[in-house]
């Protein structure tokens, strides 16, 4: 299989890995969740997070195709809008998104919200192809964190968003909305059908106990072996017991309530009141 250039960027303030993935042979690339810094005790935002990847694809003469959302993240806000201003590219996302747009339309009190994932200018179903430069991809449907989540595959590589952490940290939660941990289970098992030296890429890490750095890559072979969660042949049943029961004892992510309202609208911000400001909603006493 063709073997694109990976160049990650950690942002430690959220646990997220961002990618830029191209293709040598011809210099076009894509982006993989970028993230737009957010300081939720003062309202503000930057964008040191994404310059760095401008300056890496404007360092290395790349031409941005895609900017790829691999699901509708609670974690932090999507840099997408700002990187197709900087840098072209369409926006994507599972088509999944349209359930979780319809979902949070109530909890935020967004009448006028469109929950037909127009906001992103492609919405991808399992099996879409697509290209990177001279690199063919296509797109695996891996709902069960939440029902946006989708894996790219690209050449040699995939790019599973939440789906699974590293081997020793295991797999990630299915309490939100939508989710489910049988869902879930369905999805690994898809992941783990590609070649077993596939390269995987995270969207985040926690470093597990007892390693001392941050890890984003590993492979299909290694998580099939040594997923502390999936490894030797566990049930389905097992998986879902032990999936629900963690699910039970986590508290909800410090961003999800901003990121999930701006993220379900690609990035993009509310528009302004006629103060000139834009304002996000806290729903009290209602998650």
């Amino acid at each position: 299989m063709a073997k694109p250039d990976v160049k990650a960027f950690f942002d430690e303030a959220t646990f997220t890995v961002s990618y830029v993935v191209s293709d040598p042979a011809t210099g076009r690339a894509a982006i993989i969740d970028p993230v737009l810094d957010f300081d939720p005790t003062s309202g503000r935002t930057s964008t040191s997070s994404a310059d760095e990847l401008v300056a890496y694809v404007g360092g290395n003469n790349l031409a941005i195709d895609w900017i790829f959302e691999t699901h509708v993240h609670a974690d932090h806000i999507s840099g997408a809008p700002y990187l197709k201003e900087k840098l072209g590219g369409k926006t994507a996302i599972g088509n999944g998104v349209t359930a979780v747009q319809e979902t949070f339309k109530g909890v935020f009190n967004l009448p006028e919200l469109p929950t037909d994932g127009s906001q992103f200018d492609r919405l991808f179903s399992d099996g879409d192809a697509f290209d990177v430069g001279e690199i063919s991809g296509h797109v695996i449907a891996t709902p069960g964190h939440t029902p946006a989540c989708v894996t790219y595959v690209i050449g040699d590589s995939a790019y599973v968003g939440d789906t699974l952490f590293m081997p020793d940290f295991g797999t990630s939660r299915t309490d939100f909305p939508g989710g489910s941990a049988s869902q879930l289970f369905g999805s690994i098992q898809k992941i783990l059908a590609l070649p077993d030296g596939t390269r995987l890429f995270m969207c985040h890490d926690y470093k597990a106990p007892g390693r001392d750095e941050y890890a984003w890559e590993t492979t299909v072979a290694a998580q099939r072996d040594g997923n502390v969660h999936i490894n030797k042949g566990v049930s389905k049943e097992a998986f879902v017991a032990t999936r629900e029961g963690r699910d039970s004892q986590l508290g909800m992510p410090k961003l999800l309530l901003p990121a999930i309202q701006v993220n379900i609208r690609a990035g993009v911000f509310p528009d302004p009141e006629d103060n000139g400001v834009r304002f996000l909603k806290i729903p009290l006493n209602a998650v």
